[in-house]
């Protein structure tokens, strides 16, 4: 066999690394951080994007017949008069009783409630939140503002995810004769 100056050696050494090097290219596919159409051939219907988590729920979808955001659809709260505690919800109840309730779709692990509480002269009373019938958050003293950040009461966040639980506010007078008033102001679901 012919001896082969050493240069050729390495060179035949660095193609064949090359060679490697462009195949494993060829065969890996870069990561998606933009999704977007065609412009020079856009498709003949509008495109749905619908994104799911590992457990196959379904947690982002476009509106193709009016475009923005088809879901989550978020839940937004009705205007309410914050200034006029006879208008609030409100009890004389010495038990707990509740004076609100709501029903929600459950699309994050954590929700956050914020509300104004008020009591009557003379009494003092109470305020705390159900989800599901499990205590949400603390009692708070009426007068003071609830405001909780916290993960929703499942057991099982996923097999509730999507289906509705009901949030109700309930409240007591703790002592002497009067009226306990509570008012949401913010309620909204979350990650963190």
């Amino acid at each position: 066999m012919a001896l082969l100056p050493e240069d050729i050696i390495d060179r035949l050494i660095q193609m064949e690394r090359r060679i490697q090097a462009l195949s494993t290219a060829v065969n890996t596919r870069p990561l998606i951080t933009e999704i977007s159409r065609d412009p020079v051939k856009p498709p003949p219907t509008k495109p749905v994007l619908r994104i799911f988590d590992a457990y196959d729920h379904e947690l982002f979808a476009d509106d193709m017949a009016t475009g923005g955001l088809a879901r989550p659809w978020l839940q937004l709260m009705p205007p309410v008069d914050h200034l006029k505690e006879a208008k609030w919800p409100s009890t004389t109840s010495t038990s707990f009783t509740a004076i609100a309730q709501s029903f929600n779709p459950v699309w994050q692990p954590k929700m956050r409630l914020a509300m104004y509480t008020k009591v009557s002269a003379n009494a003092t009373g109470q305020v705390q939140v159900m989800v599901d019938g499990v205590q949400f958050g603390p009692t708070v003293a009426a007068g003071q503002t609830f405001d909780h950040t916290g993960l929703l009461p499942f057991v099982d966040f996923g097999t509730k995810f999507g289906k509705v639980m009901t949030v109700e506010i309930h409240a007591r007078i703790a002592s002497g004769t009067g009226t306990v008033y509570a008012q949401p102001v913010s309620m909204y679901g979350t990650q963190t």
